[in-house]
């Protein structure tokens, strides 16, 4: 039997993104007594935080108010904004979107304000651990969540001891609070125990891509923003791109794609390639050089698609749960108001109990439901879409219907009697050339012989009938080429390239057999993504 140190905590929050932040934070300044600590699987706070983004700063205004003395390194007030409908060749200016008006907002580099709250985390008194990978609950005789277990450091692949092995620590606390972000491990685990999404919508998710640019000199101005929808992805398949100019000749340029495409050969990473090939963006691009760059999955499901949040000794807290307001095209603001609710519950309740119905009942729940339809909307295309979200708006979501969502990995055709479409798609010469350069701008480390924290059920299923159905899609979703069919001596096998993971968790979700469970690594490992 392993021997584990214990801590104990009136308050562990699992995860330091904005949610689990403002989470640790408002509770300490309710509760300046209690003991409260931060685990963050990352080597440092924000090293693998990855958001578009532009925030809303009334939230941290209330949490935070002395964060506009002292910004965090990318923070760049909003000024024009940009809606337009590629083709292959043109860009189309159309409206723009109420939802996505920026004016008074800020666009930011979520990692760096992580970062920034994450000192003040400290100033406070909170315990803050980087590097500390959060690998499972902990239960008492009642059922009830009584905190986490960190994984071992230096376990090889093999299962034995390796060097500078170390058992994990165990976190006892009073409250857990579960802030892991989109597709959380500890939280997909606590979801299906308590069956938290009992009677919710199936939830579904896009992957986003991010590179941090530096362009010639004056070729940027700092504040204006561009969301665009149309090519390089066909009228069946959701998505679209933002690029966020900052200061000092920097540009943040990105792409989602909705996981419930269809086409099994359809590549996301190249997607978001081909975009920046269209000729109004290659123009901007070129010259330049690609400082960072990394993705993520993004939870889109909204209001019908969210869990429960409370369960006996913990809470589920912003992406976790799915609070994206994925019309707006934002989720830091949510992420910190669910934050800021949790910690008040906590600190006026002294019980989990209730916190979901308090989350309902709040200006949150209200946001969320005025644009549940808009995501479902696509599901039947890019043009049905655009009418729903017109007629949606409109009425302020006030229609009675609530569209369902569909789940992503039962989305995609079968190869038989299938033809992909034509993307029109164009040579590329762009950087980076291929997924395995895109990983090396992401700045990614893992020790190459740890445990792969990609657990696979069937291998043998991959190069049978997955082969035969599907082609292999993981070797074409996955971002980061994690996924690979190597042939020795006449037979196929699957290669998992466990090193190159970003931690998206775009196979978690998107393999159609549901037979990848995504596990967290040892503390430390993964992208260190910089100003992402």
């Amino acid at each position: 039997m392993i021997e584990r140190d214990v801590m104990e905590y009136d308050l562990v929050v699992v995860g330091a993104g904005p949610a689990g932040l403002a989470t640790a934070i408002r509770y300490k300044q309710l509760n300046p007594e209690d003991s409260v600590c931060i685990l963050e699987k990352a080597s440092e706070i924000g090293a693998q935080i990855l958001s578009g983004a532009v925030m809303e700063p009334k939230l941290l205004d209330t949490l935070l108010p002395e964060w506009r003395d002292n910004k965090p390194a990318i923070c760049v007030e909003a000024r024009k904004d940009r809606f337009a409908y590629l083709t292959k060749n043109k860009s189309i200016r159309l409206p723009t979107p109420p939802q996505q008006k920026n004016h008074g907002n800020f666009i930011v580099s979520l990692g760096s304000l992580c970062h920034w709250m994450g000192t003040k985390a400290e100033e406070l008194e909170i315990d803050v651990f980087p590097g500390f990978s959060a690998a499972d609950a902990l239960f008492n005789e009642q059922n009830e969540v009584i905190g986490v277990r960190c994984g071992d450091m230096g376990v090889a692949k093999d299962g034995t001891e390796g060097p500078g092995y170390a058992p994990g620590v165990d976190i006892h606390a009073k409250f857990t609070v579960l802030s892991e972000g989109c597709r959380g491990s500890i939280s997909k685990q606590l979801i299906k125990k308590y069956a938290l999404d009992a009677g919710k919508s199936p939830q579904t998710y896009g992957l986003g891509f991010k590179e941090l640019w530096q362009l010639p000199a004056g070729r940027t101005t700092a504040g204006n923003i561009q969301h665009t929808i149309g090519w390089p992805l066909d009228s069946a398949t959701y998505g679209g791109s933002y690029m966020y100019q900052l200061d000092q000749d920097r540009l943040s340029i990105g792409f989602v794609t909705g996981l419930d495409y269809a086409d099994p050969d359809f590549s996301p990473f190249e997607a978001f390639q081909q975009f920046k090939h269209h000729p109004q963006i290659k123009a901007l691009l070129d010259g330049g050089e690609i400082l960072s760059s990394g993705a993520r999955t993004i939870i889109e499901g909204g209001l019908q698609s969210l869990p429960k949040q409370d369960m006996p000794g913990a809470l589920l807290v912003g992406d976790s749960a799915g609070t994206i307001n994925v019309v707006k095209i934002k989720g830091i603001h949510m992420a910190m108001g669910s934050g800021v609710l949790a910690a008040e519950h906590l600190s006026e309740t002294k019980t989990t109990e209730g916190y979901d119905a308090k989350w309902r009942a709040s200006n949150l729940n209200t946001e969320l439901h005025k644009i549940r339809n808009i995501r479902p909307g696509f599901t039947k295309g890019l043009w049905r879409g655009l009418i729903t979200a017109a007629i949606e708006t409109v009425t302020f979501g006030k229609l009675p219907r609530t569209l369902e969502n569909h789940s992503d990995h039962d989305s995609l055709n079968k190869l038989d009697g299938y033809q992909s479409p034509d993307y029109k798609w164009v040579d590329r010469d762009l950087p980076p050339r291929d997924r395995l350069a895109s990983v090396y701008f992401a700045s990614n480390e893992h020790d190459e012989d740890q445990p792969i924290h990609l657990k696979v059920t069937d291998t043998d299923l991959c190069v049978t009938k997955c082969t035969e159905e599907y082609g292999n899609p993981c070797t074409r979703f996955c971002p980061a080429g994690v996924y690979e069919i190597v042939e020795e001596e006449g037979n196929k096998r699957l290669q998992i390239n466990s090193a190159n993971c970003v931690h998206c968790k775009a196979c978690d979700i998107k393999d159609p057999y549901q037979q990848i469970n995504w596990v967290t690594p040892e503390g430390g490992s993964g992208p260190n993504y910089q100003n992402l």
